[in-house]
């Protein structure tokens, strides 16, 4: 589950290790656990560090915490009308090995990032409700539905207990999210995300096969196919953390899920990351670009006109969309304009 591998690489006179962990071990919240530990040691600060707190006491936590019940009530008050999955671009394989996935990261215009922060303020939701609509919209347009289901990933630890935040094991869950993106208007739109997102923190150890069954959706079709990981990744660099990993360097890193459209946002404090990791027929860049758009789109609305419909944010960029509407449809034929198409079939 957790194990360091090392060896020297003669030719560049250097060494070499590779981490590999699963997230049975490690979550994104563990692995910083793991390096301020790697850093103590490095730092001859070992002997202050705390004691390791038992994955047994999550354990107990989540065991004595909402009945499966009261899980249930929850997701089928969400889920029950759904009879359709979401499946964008037609993607159905959820039990991928990670293979044939593309990778890119790009960073959130600043502009977009600051004014997004702004409008969470203004509404009093979090930024990361904003990113789960925004998320929603380019769901719709990817598979024709107006009430879409994604994974949202939860940390886990918010009712995990004392030290929680410190212990490391199996926290995350993935759980489907349904985000409608119909008529109502973005202002509203961002709202009732909120209200879903704070709502499923109580049931954040709940399971995922108990939330698909609450909906319409019938086993073995998958309910989703598109994850969001919603993350707090900011990191403070001091002098002290410099001098600690003096002479090193991260080469690479990289993680994959099971599912062939995952989407991670990195909340950095400042701005935001995207990174999409999709099916290379689709195009992870492509994926980003949708979405830089959508997030560009949604703080326009809600800055300039916040009763907008939600469906009608733009998500395709502007070099796409005139492939689409100009250059594929650039014909040299001329037809007569006084005759209907079925006679124009006909002839």
């Amino acid at each position: 589950m957790l194990q360091l591998v090392h060896a020297r690489d003669e030719v560049q006179d250097r060494w070499v290790a590779i981490l590999l962990f699963h997230h049975m071990a490690l979550d994104h919240t563990a692995l910083e656990v793991v390096q301020h530990e790697m850093q103590a040691h490095l730092m001859g600060e070992a002997g202050q560090l705390a004691e390791a707190v038992p994955y047994r006491n999550y354990v107990a936590q989540a065991r004595l915490g909402m009945s499966e019940q009261e899980h249930e009530v929850f997701f089928r008050q969400m889920l029950g009308g759904i009879e359709e999955p979401t499946l964008p671009f037609g993607l159905a394989q959820v039990q991928g090995d990670g293979r044939g996935i593309e990778e890119v990261t790009v960073a959130v215009d600043d502009a977009v990032g600051r004014g997004l922060r702004s409008q969470a303020r203004r509404l009093g939701v979090s930024a990361a409700s904003l990113i789960h609509l925004a998320w929603a919209r380019v769901m719709a347009l990817a598979c024709g539905q107006e009430h879409v289901v994604f994974g949202t990933v939860l940390m886990g630890r918010m009712q995990g207990g004392d030290g929680a935040d410190r212990a490391l094991g199996m926290f995350i869950n993935t759980l489907p999210i349904c985000v409608s993106v119909g008529e109502q208007s973005v202002d509203e739109a961002v709202k009732a995300t909120h209200a879903r997102l704070t709502g499923m923190l109580a049931h954040e150890h709940a399971s995922l096969a108990l939330a698909q069954r609450c909906s319409g959706v019938a086993a073995p079709t998958p309910l989703f196919s598109a994850l969001l990981n919603y993350r707090h990744s900011a990191t403070q660099v001091t002098e002290a953390l410099l001098s600690a990993w003096s002479g090193m360097q991260m080469l690479s890193s990289e993680e994959r899920t099971n599912y062939p459209l995952t989407m991670n946002v990195d909340d950095l404090g400042d701005g935001f990351s995207l990174t999409a990791l999709v099916e290379s027929r689709i195009g992870a860049q492509r994926i980003c670009d949708y979405l830089q758009v959508a997030l560009r789109s949604l703080f326009e609305a809600l800055e300039q006109a916040p009763q907008t419909p939600v469906q009608s944010l733009p998500v395709l960029p502007q070099a796409e969309r005139r492939q689409l509407l100009e250059t594929w449809n650039a014909s040299p034929a001329t037809y007569p304009h006084d005759a209907l198409i079925h006679g124009h079939v006909e002839a």
